[in-house]
């Protein structure tokens, strides 16, 4: 991490979950060591908000409390077995439901989410769903294909 931009990488791109977690853990060092949250501020950039999070959870919890854990998000509108169902008509293929088409587009999942599930998804959202279920094929194609040429397959 650059010293001298403390919020960037070396590449200049927004520090990642392993340089977030090396801040903190950083930090969590010099709050240990006595300093104060104006030390911190000025020598990670952040706000005086954040690092009385860090100082908070510091002195709570531990510094195990720092580490880096699963960003997780808006909770899902859909169950895991609705996302399983969805997963299953994704692989049968858009004809399957009766379109004359087989190609999937967002377009056509939302709606296809909405009338099963009662859940109305942004377009670019149902884009992204697509792209991890395209993924996912992928890779389960990929296992198969390197099962069946069997243990010496590169």
């Amino acid at each position: 991490m650059c010293r001298d931009m403390p919020n960037a990488t070396l590449s200049g791109a927004p520090p990642g979950m392993y340089e977030m977690e090396q801040r903190r853990m950083e930090a969590a060092e010099d709050f240990l060591h006595g300093l104060p949250h104006s030390h911190v501020l000025a020598k990670f950039g952040v706000s005086r908000t954040t690092a009385s999070r860090w100082h908070r959870a510091l002195t709570a919890q531990g510094l195990e409390s720092l580490r880096k854990g699963k960003a997780t998000g808006r909770p899902s509108r859909l169950t895991p077995e609705q996302k399983a169902q969805i997963t299953d008509v994704f692989e049968l293929g858009a004809s399957a439901l009766g379109f004359a088409d087989n190609r999937w587009t967002p377009t056509l999942l939302a709606r296809i989410i909405e009338e099963r599930f009662s859940v109305r998804y942004s377009l670019d959202h149902v884009t992204r769903l697509m792209a991890k279920l395209v993924l996912a094929r992928n890779q389960a194609l990929h296992t198969e294909a390197k099962t069946a040429d069997g243990p010496h397959a590169t």
